[in-house]
């Protein structure tokens, strides 16, 4: 009997709401607040390359060709030679004078090296003529001396570079002549001119390597580090603001040709969606700090699903579910028109979802009801995970009032809330790769002044799903490798495309 009574009282008070009965259940309130992101701190680790290549030139241009030069008259070219007869020693040959005229050159000078040394080869080339030895000829000398002077460079408190050298060479051929069974050696000679010069390299390297101004370059990248990356135009709009802390000096290396100086960055990073924030005031460059830590670069990016994208879906889940028909328990069958489908943010990380809807029980001409019904859910995923899930589908208001009308008995069908959470489902995969598309494209080369950063992004995840006033919320970190060098704009501009 019971089984008959409450369909019976069902449909009576469904029938006491009259023909075309209109409802609209309670709204829950609107959140319009936008993603929280927490201040973070990034660090990159980076590579500053300069060419050896562009070092050499200028060291070439610093040291002269002709190294030493001499044009002087000697008393003593060739010793007196003496006899010895066993009773007294006979002097048989005079001292002999001469002229000395002679030239010590250089080679092309070649840097190269590895880890922190950094060699200096320089082939060293002496002519040396001794005329009118004794009044009676001259003759020639040659000799060659490979010059070797290694350097290890450091950063002083200013940003100034800095060499402590150390410089050798040694006579492959010394030069000296034979004459009158005796050698003459000028290398002594040589070397009494020759030392001076070759210790200008110890002055002369930091000279070059200062002429790439350190300080200021690195002064001005300092401070256009004061800004903010876009990192996605739209869908959302998002920004990362850049606040440079910390700037650290690890060391030189010798990496084939190139000469690498180990910078790390400390930056705050901040992200944003929507309008681009004000960049941050600007400091002056900081002394160099110790270095530690890899290579690398990390960061966040906002991914964000409109809730506009995810009302189109709901509305078609629901109409192919009306398709197949409904049928309510205590009802029958019931003919349902859904018209409208509006998603936001709401307390608690649920979601509000308003349907407008029409709905008629087959059968029974009075029992029909239009307007529309607020339900609330929550979304969520699993982490590095971007399928988007939702769960808890109910209707927002008191449970008694799906006695008054016929969309709380439609809306109360766990069918038709499955076809709701089942549109709520959202695969942000596209919006993902979307997303990182377009960060890589803003950070993978990027010119500040005089350096040029390059960014790839190598590994990426993403975090817990959360509700906000502009959309569902996917925290996602990027991590890389990030080089910068130093390449001036205007050799760059002079560079074939």
């Amino acid at each position: 009997m019971s089984r008959i009574i409450a369909p019976l009282m069902l449909i009576a008070a469904l029938l006491a709401t009259g023909c075309s009965h209109s409802v609209r259940s309670p709204a829950p309130p609107r959140v319009d607040d936008a993603p929280d992101f927490p201040l973070q701190t990034s660090t990159i680790v980076v590579p500053i390359s300069g060419s050896l290549d562009d070092l050499q030139r200028a060291l070439e241009r610093a040291t002269p060709t002709r190294l030493w030069s001499i044009d002087k008259q000697l008393d003593t070219c060739v010793a007196a030679k003496r006899v010895d007869l066993g009773i007294v020693k006979v002097k048989v040959l005079p001292n002999l004078g001469c002229r000395v005229i002679g030239t010590v050159t250089r080679g092309k000078l070649i840097l190269g090296g590895s880890g922190d040394r950094l060699t200096i080869t320089i082939p060293v080339h002496a002519t040396i003529a001794a005329r009118n030895v004794g009044g009676m000829v001259s003759k020639t000398a040659t000799g060659d001396a490979v010059v070797h002077a290694v350097a290890r460079l450091s950063i002083a408190g200013n940003w100034s570079p800095a060499a402590k050298v150390t410089i050798d060479y040694d006579w492959t051929m010394p030069p000296g002549i034979d004459f009158l069974g005796q050698r003459i050696e000028f290398a002594s000679k040589a070397d009494a001119r020759l030392k001076p010069v070759i210790a200008g390299l110890e002055k002369s390297l930091p000279r070059e390597l200062g002429k790439l101004d350190l300080h200021a370059r690195l002064a001005s990248a300092w401070q256009h580090g004061f800004t903010s990356i876009m990192l996605n135009r739209e869908r959302p709009p998002a920004w990362m603001r850049v606040t440079p802390k910390r700037l650290g000096f690890g060391r030189y290396h010798i990496d084939r040709r190139a000469l690498v100086l180990t910078l790390r960055a400390d930056a705050l990073t901040e992200t944003f969606v929507g309008d681009r924030p004000a960049d941050p005031v600007a400091t002056p460059l900081p002394p160099p700090a110790p270095v530690t830590g890899k290579y690398g670069l990390n960061f966040f990016i906002p991914v964000l699903a409109d809730y506009a994208q995810l009302e189109p879906v709901v509305l078609r889940t629901l109409v192919k579910r009306a398709e197949k028909g409904i049928t309510l328990a205590g009802i029958g069958p019931v003919d349902v028109q859904f018209d409208k489908v509006t998603i936001y943010a709401t307390t608690g990380g649920h979601l509000a979802v308003g349907i407008v809807a029409r709905a008629k029980a087959e059968g029974h001409a009075l029992l029909s009801t239009k307007g529309e019904v607020w339900l609330t859910a929550v979304p969520y995923n699993v982490p590095n995970s971007q399928l988007v899930r939702a769960r808890d589908v109910a209707i927002a208001a008191h449970a008694d009032n799906r006695l008054t009308n016929l969309l709380i008995a439609l809306f109360s069908d766990a069918s038709v809330r499955d076809s709701i959470a089942q549109g709520l489902s959202h695969d942000f995969a596209p919006d993902y790769t979307r997303v990182l598309g377009a960060a890589r494209k803003a950070i993978g080369a990027r010119r500040e002044g005089d350096f040029l950063l390059s960014a790839d992004v190598t590994s990426v995840e993403n975090g817990t799903l959360s509700v906000t006033g502009k959309g569902l919320f996917m925290p996602v970190r990027a991590t890389g490798q990030a080089t910068i060098a130093y390449r001036p704009e205007q050799s760059a501009r002079r560079r074939p495309q």
